[in-house]
């Protein structure tokens, strides 16, 4: 084969598992939308405080200790050397499901039956409100994030794709990395999960019906609050795999927070509630940002990768509004 496919193929599997790591943001908003309706603006910010508690327990960091320091005039920073990765991923669950235990309890318990911007409105203040306390807590400094996930480029596949070349051409062969392979296979496990909790359990048929109707829920023996502690809970766990896989790609700093810009246009494409629809949204944008720009970029200057996009997601909004598997919504007027 020419060089050139086998240019055309790094670029479309780089694509490939570029989309899965949008999917994994993508996923935590499609799960909330479906069962309360709520576009939660805060879904990048979980995953960005996600992974800086999980830093901060296996570094050991005390919490707000610079705020103590500041306040006692102490120098006090660790408790100790840490925990391990299990444990420290654990505490992260725990402290992500009292995260949505409080965000029902103080936000969206006084927020039922009302108006959608209301309750989106609400969760951009969420948001901001978690990174500033992110930041308070654990420090804006960017933090290295190791869970044991190996990383770089695969030296067994650079030697096999190099065979492939034709005999005598410049092919050193195919990079492709080992940190974005594994998120591969987590993210498919992961929809596997969801699809099968959200199809054939009794609390993921719950789920579906609040979305629906959330009076037409409650007056059925659903518990409204019960099932959004829940799904927020989920939602956290969601977004702390998509921190795990972001962070130990580019470490962990506030700018974390902007991925979830990027799961937009995904979710415009796959549809807000269609967990398999973030998934092919996902591989749609990865892959068409990338061969948009190896194929036009040096024609017009390269950087198409910050637009593309949005772009694509535009001629969407215009032809098909709800999305590839999104439900279309009628009403009557």
């Amino acid at each position: 084969m020419s060089p050139e496919f086998l240019y055309t193929i790094e670029v479309i599997l780089n694509g490939l598992m570029a989309g899965i790591m949008y999917s994994l943001v993508a996923l935590g908003f499609v799960l909330i939308f479906k069962a309360s309706g709520i576009f939660n603006y805060a879904q990048g910010v979980m995953a960005l405080f996600a992974a800086l508690t999980l830093v901060g327990f296996q570094s050991g960091q005390i919490p707000f200790s610079h705020l103590i320091n500041v306040m006692f005039g102490t120098e006090y920073h660790h408790w100790g050397e840490g925990m391990n990765n299990f444990l420290a991923i654990v505490l992260t669950i725990l402290v992500m499901i009292a995260f949505a235990w409080l965000v029902e309890k103080l936000v969206l318990k006084h927020l039922v039956n009302q108006a959608p911007i209301i309750l989106f409105m609400a969760t951009i203040g969420l948001a901001f409100f978690m990174e500033g306390f992110g930041d308070l807590m654990w420090g804006a400094n960017i933090k290295t994030l190791d869970v044991g996930i190996p990383s770089g480029g695969s030296f067994w596949w650079e030697d096999v794709t190099r065979t492939w070349a034709t005999e005598g051409s410049e092919y050193y062969g195919m990079y492709i990395d080992v940190l974005d392979v594994w998120a591969t296979g987590i993210a498919v496990a992961l929809v596997i999960v969801l699809m099968l909790f959200s199809q054939f359990t009794k609390t993921g048929r719950a789920l579906r019906a609040v979305a629906d109707d959330h009076q037409a829920a409650l007056t059925v023996g659903i518990s409204l609050r019960t099932i959004w502690v829940i799904v927020w809970s989920i939602a956290g766990i969601v977004a702390l795999v998509a921190g795990i896989m972001w962070g130990s790609k580019s470490g962990v700093q506030f700018s974390l927070s902007l991925i979830a810009l990027k799961a937009l246009p995904v979710l415009i494409l796959g549809g807000f509630t269609s967990i398999p629809g973030a998934i092919i949204g996902g591989l749609i944008i990865g892959v068409g940002e990338k061969l948009f720009e190896f194929w036009v970029g040096p024609l017009i200057g390269g950087a198409t990768e910050n637009w593309f996009a949005y772009v694509l997601a535009l001629f969407f909004l215009m032809f098909r509004p709800q999305g590839l598997f999104g439900e279309k919504i009628i009403e009557r007027v």
